[in-house]
């Protein structure tokens, strides 16, 4: 756990235990452990139906660990909890609890740490379910499902899957708090509205699967309400796999850049990372996030249309030659047009050279005219090139270039975009980078222990000697890129 923060590792711990305080009177244990339960632990579980339940829905979860079904399609992990709102309708809170244990355990984990995420997956769905099956026995559901009356058995397991929805919401709010440091006035906005209804689905399905098992046809009759489950998993993966395909894509056209521009190495997709920190602090929606770090990450796509012995031209640039360059958000405009899963990223790429006071390129825009999209880039890109070390100058400390965007603001930069980055530094840090095939020392800045926001297979070897002055007076323009000083061509 050394890469989760503290808080993250606390919220995460009291969430196990709460689990297991919810599903102990269902434990077989002396009830002298439990003074609250007043009877021997587990006397009136049904436990033949805690085991199957618990056992289907671990075996629905487990192809999800597998990277493809039937060598085709990638399956989705979390699309089969009708299983345990079922348990919450059919057994007591407590057994309920249990039996979204084993399907978390062994369910698929995409990032690291995978033990500890699998552990706080169970814990999150032990108190959801626990949640859910209170508030069933709250709404009388226990009578409602003996003999079923429609349309009044729906309320107590719409009930059920509200209760379920919110104790979710509440529990991933507080990671993404902890965890991922977002402010707390926006950890949880949207979550709910956005899980709200497949959750209200989802208790509806698990309604008919306990209808079906009380029914005369038994628990094997239930089964069936699991195809449909499948089929929107089946829907759910191919979407991820567009998506995978999506990030392919870009992520060709930025080692292309790459390649052809080695002084920025790395530096787009430090752009993406900061403009996605911008973002946040601003209470952007998660799905203007992706376009926005999209949007970052393909901002210098237009340099595979410069030549590259301009690129790489250690002298100064010809007046040609700048008018050659600053023709690259032109060609990157071009290039991504015909992508329509970029959306708003198309503008970014195209006017993120646009200045506030009208002086950018490639169109003069003024203000508000240049999209938000623009703006949040511009401000990412001159601030990683900044604080990047490069083979012909070393960085600037994350204080000095902030200072430099703060200077700058109102006539290049937008100064909301610069007071958001500023924001997200001062809680999440930042590391300065080496950018070009030559390193000559990387300096870390403002990094809390234990959140690495470093990019994949960077090699940071140690602080570098003294921090040259800033230059004072106008900001300079530079051969290679944006921010050697504030305002570079690249």
């Amino acid at each position: 756990m050394r890469a989760i923060p503290r808080a993250a590792r606390a919220y995460i711990l009291v969430a196990v235990f709460c689990a297991a305080v919810c599903a102990l009177p269902a434990l077989p244990v002396p009830a002298a452990w439990k003074p609250w339960a007043g009877t021997a632990g587990g006397a009136g579980v049904p436990w033949s139906a805690v085991l199957l339940l618990a056992g289907l829905y671990a075996v629905c979860e487990m192809p999800a660990r597998c990277r493809y079904l039937g060598g085709s399609v990638p399956v989705g992990a979390g699309s089969f909890l009708p299983v345990v709102l079922a348990a919450a309708f059919l057994l007591p809170p407590a057994a309920a609890a249990l039996v979204a244990v084993p399907g978390a355990l062994v369910g698929r984990v995409d990032q690291r740490p995978a033990g500890v995420r699998r552990v706080w997956r169970a814990a999150q769905l032990a108190l959801a379910t626990w949640g859910a099956g209170q508030v069933y026995l709250l709404l009388d559901g226990a009578r409602a499902l003996r003999a079923p009356d429609f349309p009044y058995a729906l309320l107590p397991a719409v009930g059920g899957a509200l209760g379920f929805c919110l104790v979710l919401t509440a529990l991933d709010g507080g990671i993404l708090a902890t965890a991922e440091r977002l402010p707390v006035r926006t950890a949880w906005r949207g979550l709910l509205l956005r899980s709200l209804a497949p959750h209200c689905v989802h208790g509806l399905a698990g309604l008919m699967m306990a209808v079906l098992w009380r029914s005369p046809y038994g628990p094997l009759s239930a089964l069936f309400v699991l195809l449909p489950m499948y089929v929107s998993c089946w829907i759910f993966a191919q979407y991820h796999r567009e998506r995978a395909a999506h990030q392919a894509t870009i992520r060709a056209l930025v080692q292309a850049v790459d390649l052809k521009d080695k002084y920025t190495r790395g530096h787009s997709e430090r752009v993406g990372r900061a403009s996605v920190l911008i973002a946040r602090e601003l209470s952007m929606d998660e799905g203007r996030l992706e376009l926005l770090r999209f949007a970052g990450i393909l901002h210098d796509v237009g340099k595979l249309g410069v030549p590259t012995r301009v690129l790489r031209k250690d002298g100064p640039l010809t007046p040609d030659e700048r008018r050659v360059i600053e023709l690259h958000p032109e060609y990157g405009h071009e290039m991504v047009r015909g992508i329509g899963f970029l959306g708003e990223a198309r503008a970014a790429i195209l006017h993120h050279h646009e200045r506030l006071d009208g002086s950018g390129y490639p169109y003069g825009l003024v203000g508000c005219q240049i999209p938000e999209f623009a703006r949040v880039v511009a401000v990412a890109d001159a601030f990683d090139a900044m604080t990047s070390t490069r083979c012909y100058r070393r960085a600037r400390p994350v204080e000095v270039a902030l200072e430099e965007l703060k200077r700058c603001a109102g006539t290049q930069f937008d100064p909301q975009m610069v007071r958001a980055l500023a924001r997200a530094l001062d809680r999440h840090g930042w590391e300065t980078a080496v950018t070009s095939d030559e390193p000559v020392g990387v300096g870390a800045a403002l990094r809390p222990e234990g959140l690495d926001l470093r990019p994949e297979g960077l090699d940071l070897r140690g602080n570098v000697p003294p921090w040259p002055e800033p230059e004072s007076g106008p900001a300079r323009t530079s051969v290679r890129g944006t921010g050697d000083a504030v305002g570079g061509a690249g």
